[in-house]
């Protein structure tokens, strides 16, 4: 697993607390997922990543892979791989995490 340092808060699966992102890199949470309310992270770590897939979202149509915890395999949400929209190009390359699968310790 990776190693944090000190930093102050670290977001975990929920099902198994691996360590998933740092407060630091929560770039927004006003997000939905499939089930509900998701954060937009900078980065993740300890997952893995799905097959590429075409995904028509609210804000029009993306490719992303669906993300996994390395170490339980619970789906966490998704990575945006590419916009086609002009004015959405900010989120390639961030992960959207829902809500309801992560944990969060101070």
């Amino acid at each position: 697993m990776a190693n944090f340092g000190d930093q102050s808060a670290i977001y975990r699966c929920k099902n198994c607390q691996t360590p998933i992102a740092l407060r630091s890199e929560l770039l927004s949470k006003s997000y939905m997922g499939k089930t509900g309310p998701a954060f937009m992270f900078s980065h993740a770590r300890n997952i893995i990543a799905g097959p590429k897939q075409n995904r028509e979202l609210i804000t029009g149509l993306y490719t992303v892979a669906g993300i996994f915890c390395s170490n339980c395999g619970e789906e966490l949400g998704w990575k945006y791989i590419q916009a086609y929209e002009a004015r959405q190009k900010f989120k390639e390359g961030s992960f959207i995490i829902e809500r309801a699968r992560i944990a969060k310790e101070y």
